[in-house]
């Protein structure tokens, strides 16, 4: 059955490519963390290289957590000769070469690693020589980081599902595809916490991936109590106002744009920044799905911002050309179309 879990390319709900197995390699995983057999070995270095190859061709590049466990439950074996597994691991892409920790790399210890890696004839050697050593020829790890290091990655890791903190289940329960679980979750987590900063953003940003704008919103609106400046409350009502948005209620998105404008007024440049930018896209967001009146009058507050801040990215170009056509405003329509068409030509240049 082990083909069924084997890295394949597809494509997502969103047109987006995906790894379509993802998903059920994931779920072994979990299993073998929690239940560790030395007869599993063959199955953890198999899954291993699947994730190496899917961190390969992963088009966002990115490091997970399940690649990070198959990498530890490898390590787990403290197998010499998987040394160029973890290597291939490392190396797989930018984010895994910064994120997958070295150490892995040293699990058998390291005088034996860097002994069995001087000894061998792998086309890889002496790129993991160089790595393992420091520049006097010497590991950079010593057995009391390396032993220091297993205590953690072992309570990142538990071996207990009871240990495990309730926001992995929530990952979790989201990347089989169980909603409703990972509402559960969500709930018993919040349920005792106090209602603080941190709290707030979570419950904000959770409730939002399972579709929950309305609690969202709520979560949103809520820490605006903490806000101490003005970008910061810019930002936060910024964000209030694309939740409110996608929730459909479009006159408190509208009202919250307001307030971040009024914000935005003690920011110094903000034509000049990234908040200035989602600001004026979220303009144009709403402007694209209020009724009728309000988006008109939305829009030609978006059309004004607009005019104000330099050098529009393409997608913000592309929402102000929607939302001209669906208010009918057939001259910014032709405007807005030239200038992302223009941004499109440019972009295109630079990439050759």
């Amino acid at each position: 059955m082990w083909h069924e879990l084997r890295y394949e390319r597809g494509t997502d709900a969103d047109g987006q490519a995906c790894d379509t197995n993802a998903g059920r390699r994931a779920s072994v995983l979990w299993a073998l963390q929690y239940g560790r057999r030395a007869t599993d070995l063959p199955l953890v270095r198999w899954l291993a290289r699947q994730e190496a190859q899917c961190r390969r061709e992963a088009p966002f590049q990115g490091l997970t957590d399940e690649t990070e466990l198959a990498g530890f439950l490898l390590a787990e074996h403290h197998q010499v000769e998987d040394v160029w597994l973890h290597w291939e691991l490392k190396r797989a892409n930018f984010d895994t070469w910064c994120g997958y920790d070295g150490e892995h790399l040293f699990a058998a210890g390291a005088p034996t690693t860097v002994a069995y890696v001087r000894d061998s004839g792998h086309a890889e050697r002496d790129d993991v020589l160089a790595y393992l050593l420091d520049e006097e020829g010497q590991p950079w790890l010593s057995e009391e980081t390396l032993a220091e290091w297993w205590r953690g990655k072992r309570s990142f890791f538990p071996g207990d599902p009871a240990a495990e903190d309730p926001l992995t289940w929530i990952t979790r329960a989201k990347m089989v595809g169980d909603q409703g679980l990972a509402r559960e979750w969500l709930d018993r987590w919040a349920v005792d916490r106090p209602r603080d900063k941190a709290t707030l953003s979570r419950l904000r940003y959770e409730l939002a991936d399972l579709g929950a704008f309305t609690e969202a919103a709520s979560a949103q609106r809520e820490s605006l109590v903490f806000v101490d400046n003005a970008w910061d409350a810019a930002s936060a009502w910024q964000s209030l106002a694309g939740l409110e948005r996608q929730a459909g209620n479009h006159g408190a998105a509208w009202e919250a744009l307001r307030e971040c404008r009024r914000a935005l007024h003690d920011v110094s440049g903000w034509t000049e920044v990234g908040l200035g930018r989602m600001y004026v896209e979220e303009l144009f967001l709403l402007a694209g799905s209020a009724g009728a009146e309000l988006a008109a009058v939305v829009f030609a507050e978006a059309d004004r911002q607009a005019r104000q801040v330099p050098r529009l990215p393409l997608v913000v170009l592309r929402v102000a050309a929607e939302a001209a056509d669906r208010v009918g405003d057939q001259d910014a329509a032709r405007l807005y179309r030239r200038l992302r068409d223009a941004e499109q030509r440019r972009i295109d240049g630079e990439r050759g």
